[in-house]
Formats: C-alpha cells, sequence, structure tokens
C-alpha cells in the first residue's frame, strides 16, 4: 500500500521525579540527605532513511511518545534517561504543524536526522535543597513533562523528470522501457493508480529518476480521477514531461491545453517548471509526420530551443516517440538529460 500523508501526535519523554531520601547507617547518626535526580525524558528525533518509500508504518496511529525517564534514588543515585524516539521518513518528507499548517522540516538528505522535541528535564532530588538553616530537606523536584504535537507527514517524491499525461497515453510503458519500474500496464484508463520511480541510466556512469503518477483527466482540479492528488509528487522535478497521445480521440492540442490549464490551477509554481513534449504512440499514428508538424505550427513551438537561450513559455523540446517498438527513446532520455543538467 503505497501512503504518502498521515496525521498524529508525538510527545518527547517525561523527566523522572527527584528521590527525597535520606542517609540511614548503622554507625552514623543524623545522616543528611541523599535524594538522587530523575533520569531527563526521551528526546524525539526524525530520520530519513533512503530504503523507506512510503508512510505506511504510521497509518493508522494517532499517538507516538519516547520513554520517560525513571525517577532518582536514594545514596545519590541519578534515574536513567528515557530512550528517544527516532521517527524513521523516506526522502521527501514534509514535517506539518497540523495545528497552524507550518512547514518544521523538509527532509530530503539520505541519513540527516534532526531534532524534533525535547524530553523534559529530570526534577532535583532532596539532596540539591541542604542548606544551613534546613538540614533535612523533604522537598524533591516532580519531573518536567516532555515536548508534544500534532503533525502531518506528507511524502513527495523526489525526481528529476516527471511525466504528466491522460490516462492510457503510455506513461508506465515509457517507464518500464528506460527504468528498472516495472508498473502495471493494460490497455485501459487509470492502470497506474499509485505514484512510480524508475532509475534512467545514461550511458555506464550517468543517470536520472523519472516519476509517474496517475493520469489527469478535466475537472482534476475540481477533485476528477486521480491525478491530481499525486501532482504533489512531481513538484520537486527538474522539468515535466508531457506525454501526449497522437491515437487519442482528443486532437493533440486539446489535450495539451487541457493538462496546462489542470496544473495551473494545482500550483502556480509547479506551471512555471521546464518542460518538453513527447508526442506518443507514433508507430500507430497515420500520416505522423503532418500531425507533428502541425501541433508545432499550432502553438508556435520548435523541435527544440537553443538551450543557451530558453523560452521558458515553451516547450524546450518536443519529440516523437513510441515504447512499443523503441523509436525516438534514446533520442528522449539523452534530450532530458541535457536538460536535467542545464
Amino acid at each position: 500500500m503505497f501512503v504518502d500523508s498521515v496525521k498524529f501526535s508525538v510527545k518527547a519523554g517525561k523527566g523522572g521525579a527527584g528521590c527525597s531520601s535520606f542517609r540511614r547507617e548503622k554507625y552514623i547518626q543524623l545522616g543528611g540527605p541523599n535524594g538522587g535526580d530523575g533520569g531527563d525524558g526521551g528526546d524525539v528525533y526524525f530520520k530519513v532513511d533512503n530504503n523507506s518509500h512510503t508512510l505506511r508504518f504510521y497509518k493508522g496511529k494517532t499517538k507516538f511518545q519516547a520513554q520517560n525517564g525513571e525517577p532518582g534514588m536514594g545514596k545519590n543515585m541519578t534515574g536513567k534517561n528515557g530512550e528517544r524516539l527516532t521517527l524513521v521518513v523516506p526522502p521527501g518528507t514534509l514535517v506539518i504543524d497540523s495545528d497552524t499548517n507550518e512547514i518544521l522540516f523538509d527532509l530530503v538528505e539520505d541519513g540527516k536526522e534532526v531534532l524534533f522535541l525535547k524530553g523534559g528535564k529530570g526534577g532535583l532530588g532532596n539532596t540539591h535543597f541542604k542548606n544551613s538553616i534546613n538540614q533535612r530537606p523533604t522537598y524533591a523536584q516532580p519531573g518536567l513533562e516532555g515536548e508534544k504535537a500534532n503533525v502531518k507527514l506528507e511524502l513527495k517524491l523526489i525526481a528529476d523528470v516527471g511525466l504528466v499525461g491522460f490516462p492510457n497515453v503510455g506513461k508506465s510503458t515509457l517507464i518500464s522501457t528506460l527504468s528498472n519500474a516495472k508498473p502495471e500496464i493494460a490497455n485501459y484508463e487509470f492502470t497506474t493508480l499509485t505514484p512510480q520511480l524508475g532509475m534512467v541510466n545514461v550511458g555506464e556512469f550517468d543517470s536520472f529518476v523519472m516519476a509517474d503518477i496517475p493520469g489527469i483527466i478535466e475537472g482534476a482540479s475540481d477533485g476528477r480521477g486521480l491525478g491530481l492528488k499525486f501532482l504533489r509528487h512531481i513538484e520537486r522535478t527538474k522539468v515535466l514531461l508531457f506525454m501526449i497521445d497522437m491515437t487519442n480521440y482528443r486532437d493533440l492540442k486539446t489535450q495539451y491545453e487541457a493538462l496546462r490549464v489542470e496544473i495551473e490551477k494545482f500550483s502556480p509554481n509547479l506551471a512555471k517548471s521546464k518542460f518538453a513534449i513527447a508526442l506518443t504512440k507514433s508507430d500507430a499514428s497515420e500520416n505522423k509526420d503532418e500531425i507533428y508538424a502541425k501541433f508545432l505550427k499550432d502553438f508556435n513551438f520548435e523541435k527544440a530551443q537553443n538551450l543557451d537561450e530558453l523560452d521558458s513559455t515553451k516547450p524546450i523540446f518536443v519529440d516523437m516517440i513510441s515504447s512499443a517498438t523503441n523509436q525516438g527513446l534514446k533520442e528522449l532520455k539523452y534530450d532530458l538529460f541535457r536538460v536535467i543538467n542545464l
């Protein structure tokens, strides 16, 4: 199960209470106070782990708490500190205060640990309160409460290229052909129900990560379909690849304009991302060269822009591909790699 959003409360450990005790030994009269301090409560940390890919562990759980500190003991013995709680999350996780919607952390670096909540301080034992006036203090401090918070975790996958298109335009076929991803592929809409990541190798030493999300349909910004729900997973991408089906009943112009509208409604910032276009299923399209030329003319696009003088309102390149016959895939792969490294 792919889970990319969860809510729960979390609390650091409470400090242990200080001890109120007195020295009692056979040959020592009037033994003084010797109550030890309480242990500190456990802290709460977030840790990024690249081996984790979903927030599924937190699904259905409502509360997490670090261990409390143990109380102090006689003979000036300090209680044991509470063990810390480490919440492991995948790279790309946003930690949000669910009470204020403030973004607390944006966790993207593998292995990074951040302190989230501080455990409560342990109370002082009665030995600290001895003085010339009060030589027999019976008071010891209670431990302090640990910090607590209500949080929401949102996962935004980290990828270099994000695939955008209507359902059944060939996104899953492309990512399965170019990368190690193995998404479900079938000849019906909404085959892809969850985001998919794939590593695309470019030569022997270079690679980039491609992200596929469920198809977007008209009205997605109003809650139709699945694609809009997962659009946040391509917000971090360096380039968007619009995939437009040359065999679809919608013409190319209609498909492209509808996708731009839905992305603009979802996030104006995402709509300003660098982008390119792939016209898919060219092997099954009659008069593909004429259709390709007409699409470029309709929008005054070029086959490929000069990388030194980019116009951000136009695609960096427009490739014609077929994942079934591998037509244009090698060129697409290298074109994307060049754009990523701009």
